[in-house]
């Protein structure tokens, strides 16, 4: 469903970003790559089944390099969730280890940002929900949030 307004997206209180994903090295040694491909779709089944982990929402994209963005409600859950050894992400990264490790043949990546109210905005037009569009709430970019300068200051409430 694409909405045709100008819209722009808020979420109450902190919040995490994290970006993860692979970059497939060698092509041709599948059983290198596939098992680090496969377990990320584990892991956010898991974490879909239980949204008192944190995960608010995620979306990806696949190419050579894949990028994932993640929503997450704080870097407490989202740390949490990382070293738990009853949950997928721990036993999938000590087999990336010894499978992997840094032999080169995939590499994997994440970067994690922790935001605050009044340390974020955005803009969606002619867009379906989207990105932090459906971890928050999506509004009118009008009045107070009609500009990118005014969507911050308005974010910061």
């Amino acid at each position: 469903m694409i909405h045709r307004e100008r819209l722009c997206a808020s979420l109450e209180g902190d919040f995490v970003v994290f970006l993860i994903g692979l970059r497939i090295n060698k092509p041709w040694l599948l059983h290198k790559w596939w098992p680090v491909a496969s377990a990320m779709p584990r892991m956010l089944r898991e974490l879909q089944q239980k949204p008192e982990l944190g995960l608010m929402h995620s979306e990806m994209w696949f190419a050579r390099t894949t990028l994932m963005v993640q929503y997450w409600r704080s870097m407490d859950q989202l740390m949490a969730y990382a070293k738990n050894r009853d949950q997928q992400h721990l036993p999938a990264w000590a087999a990336f280890n010894k499978a992997v490790g840094t032999d080169g043949t995939v590499g994997i990546w994440h970067e994690t940002y922790a935001v605050s109210p009044g340390g974020y905005e955005n803009v969606y037009v002619n867009m379906p929900p989207f990105g932090l569009g459906l971890a928050g709430q999506l509004a009118p970019a009008s009045g107070a949030r009609k500009s990118a300068a005014g969507r911050m200051s308005a974010n910061r409430a």
